[in-house]
């Protein structure tokens, strides 16, 4: 919340001091006014603030004063606070919205933008959502129901129906006119899509465009035909790719037959990446991060199954081990060096699968080739590994005054990053190729697996060079 001057005056009305006023002031001042039922004093004070700023005031009221805002306030003007809550607050707004009163909660569901409105509704249950539908007014209804219907994850899921369309054979003065009329309910008005007597989508016209032409001109002489859409099943991602390739604040989503049904604005797609970053870094992390406020049981319940399966894989790498304790019987100094080789090619193994999802998140288009992704991180770990192998040859070799040790260690080392570097850049790769998520191959998964392979590699090699070593 940004800080606000208040102007104090003295006796005479003049301005004697500017005083800063916290976001802790402001909210004391609504929760003060909240405390003597001073219903208009609220209304200034609350709305004097930015939608976010009321949007934090009304997440941090108790349920009483919450109960006061909704006798304050409309179910429309509540609704602009709604359709800036977070999704992080999705459970909050589930409490808040079984302490209003059905008709209530109905309604301000209904002024919501429609795709905001269905968030919220696809996480009740079945008969909640009856209730509010039935009392909701017919039009709004069947516009959630329509996009209730679409597949998530898509265009369609994730698109408004609130925008502005306008005619190609009107003439600038009647388009302005009818943007008059409905610029308060559209989402946004940047832009204006043009369409046939079909409803077809067949040019596009910026506000400013449209602005600074004259009123007798025609809008199919201003717009443009050259237009950037999705399919109304397009994958969430392609649509936010899209929009970030040509920097739009909004894309017009559209049918088969070519009829524009909605739009998908920036805001959305800033949604989508972000759900998309965190489910990709729940994966690396083997950890749901998003459900931070579950209980310790609950939290623990989750993450078990990750854990024992990482546990019996562990054990892979202590079983491989106890295989070659007579090695390390005769060279007991070869047990120090394990963890160095192990916890090196991990953290080797999980960069390169760190990359390799983020390139499969957001290709690029000279860069989709499978076995080019894989040949470049082999390379790098051919290099990443030379380089280490060589730092750590000079430093064990002079350490311990034993250089074939040294080379032991080097040449394990540069084997060890490499084969992590591979498993980190394919196993996801290879995922995506098969319909899985890449990301599931998480990070702790990945690092197991380089212990495995680590282990193997070491002792393999320090066996073909024992006489050099005892």
């Amino acid at each position: 919340m940004t800080n606000k001057e208040e102007l104090v005056t003295n006796k005479d009305n003049e301005v004697y001091e500017k005083k800063v006023l916290t976001e802790e002031d402001i909210a004391k001042h609504i929760i003060d006014t909240l405390a003597v039922n001073d219903k208009e004093g609220f209304r200034e004070e609350f709305f004097q603030n930015h939608s976010f700023d009321q949007a934090q005031i009304y997440l941090n009221l108790t349920v009483e004063q919450r109960r006061k805002v909704h006798d304050f306030l409309t179910p429309k003007e509540l609704s602009e606070v709604y359709d800036i809550i977070d999704e992080e607050d999705e459970e909050q707004i589930f409490t808040f919205l079984f302490d209003m009163d059905d008709a209530y909660a109905a309604n301000l569901l209904s002024y919501m933008y429609t795709d905001n409105a269905v968030d919220i509704l696809n996480e009740l249950s079945l008969d909640q959502v009856r209730i509010y539908m039935r009392l909701m007014s017919k039009e709004s209804a069947d516009d959630i129901k329509t996009l209730m219907n679409y597949a998530d994850e898509t265009a369609g899921a994730i698109m408004t129906t609130e925008f502005v369309s306008i005619k190609a054979n009107q003439t600038v003065k009647s388009a302005m006119t009818l943007l008059r009329a409905k610029a308060n309910s559209a989402e946004t008005i940047y832009y204006l899509y043009v369409v046939d007597d079909d409803n077809r989508l067949v040019g596009v016209l910026s506000l400013r465009d449209l602005i600074i032409s004259q009123g007798n001109e025609m809008i199919y002489d201003l717009m443009s035909d050259r237009i950037v859409f999705v399919d109304v099943k397009e994958d969430q991602n392609n649509v936010a790719k899209t929009i970030k390739d040509y920097d739009f604040l909004a894309i017009p989503v559209v049918e088969e037959t070519g009829e524009l049904i909605g739009i998908v604005t920036v805001d959305d797609i800033i949604d989508v990446i972000d759900d998309e970053a965190m489910q990709d870094y729940s994966g690396l992390a083997g950890v749901d991060v998003d459900n931070q406020y579950e209980s310790p049981l609950k939290s623990a319940k989750s993450r078990l199954p990750w854990l024992i399966t990482l546990l019996f894989l562990g054990m892979g790498t202590s079983t491989l081990i106890s295989q070659f304790e007579g090695m390390i019987a005769q060279v007991a100094i070869l047990s120090v060096f394990i963890t160095l080789i192990t916890g090196t090619a991990g953290n080797a193994g999980t960069q390169s699968l760190a990359v390799a999802v983020r390139r499969l998140a957001n290709p690029d288009d000279e860069d989709q080739g499978f076995v080019s992704m894989v040949m470049r991180e082999i390379v790098t770990g051919l290099l990443s590994g030379a380089i280490t192998g060589i730092v750590i040859f000079a430093v064990i070799g002079f350490w311990q005054q034993n250089f074939a040790l040294g080379l032991v260690i080097g040449i394990a080392m540069l084997a060890a990053i490499t084969v992590a570097n591979l498993a980190g850049s394919l196993i996801p790769l290879l995922m995506d190729r098969l319909g899985f998520d890449p990301a599931v191959a998480s990070g702790p998964f990945i690092t197991t697996l380089s212990d495995l392979t680590s282990v193997l590699i070491y002792f393999s090699i320090a066996a073909y060079f024992m006489p050099y070593l005892q």
